[in-house]
């Protein structure tokens, strides 16, 4: 198995349910599945297997291909998908991440995203890529369920959509849980090295959260989960 490339036309799922979740949201887009000889007790595979025989999707049993890819033990399924694009809803919730670039961080915050019931996502470029196989991983399969744009800048993200801005911020003049967010609210968050610039601080109502004086700041999984969450919990 080549290494992963962004310019290809397809990607992959791996591991049972990140494969269900795809079958689940995105079936036109599935290409070929791949099963391991050994996970024939895996009632999540069974599933799996139900539906391609319904659907009619190529099921091969390959050992060595799965074993080649995933390079653990337990990986019992593949599923290849063809990329396909999505478009923003207007008049709803969004995540912003502003040039993040950690791969791991990006599948986590989109589970993360889809538990708290935000289901579109801004991606400021340069940006990790979405359909990366350790994104798929990490989110669960939640990927699948997100709608998802890029954008050049920030600036060309405001001209297409007039939310209620909020920047998180260690310098943000409004703390969280201190007030109300407006919806629908764009939550904005910067990448894990430096976080947003001070431009941000122009741009709608910065939001501060607390902590002690032992660190400078949350990573960013942990702080976009806190800001989620409180969203969450307002009407």
């Amino acid at each position: 198995m080549k290494k992963y490339d962004h310019r290809a036309v397809s990607s992959l799922a791996m591991g049972v349910f990140p494969v269900l979740e795809l079958l689940t949201h995105q079936r036109p887009h599935v290409t070929q599945i791949f099963v391991h000889s050994k996970g024939e007790r895996n009632g999540g595979l069974a599933k799996i297997l139900e539906i391609a025989k319904r659907e009619n999707i190529s099921v091969e049993v390959n050992d060595g291909y799965i074993q080649n890819i995933s390079q653990k033990e337990n990986c019992w399924c593949v599923g290849i998908f063809e990329k396909y694009t999505s478009v923003l809803e207007k008049n709803q919730n969004h995540l912003v991440l502003d040039r993040v670039s950690d791969l791991g961080n990006l599948g986590t915050i989109i589970r993360t995203m889809v538990g708290f019931n935000v289901n579109n996502l801004a991606l400021i470029r340069p940006s990790a890529d979405v359909f990366d196989p350790k994104v798929v991983r990490a989110s669960m399969g939640a990927v699948f369920q997100i709608n998802f744009s890029y954008f050049d800048t920030f600036a060309d993200y405001q001209t297409s959509f007039r939310n209620n801005y909020y920047p998180f911020m260690t310098s943000g003049q409004k703390l969280l849980g201190d007030f109300q967010f407006q919806k629908p609210a764009s939550l904005i968050f910067g990448n894990e090295a430096s976080g947003l610039s001070g431009e941000f601080q122009k741009i709608g109502s910065s939001v501060r959260i607390n902590h002690n004086a032992s660190i400078d700041s949350l990573n960013l999984p942990m702080s976009v989960g806190l800001g989620l969450y409180e969203f969450f919990k307002q009407p």
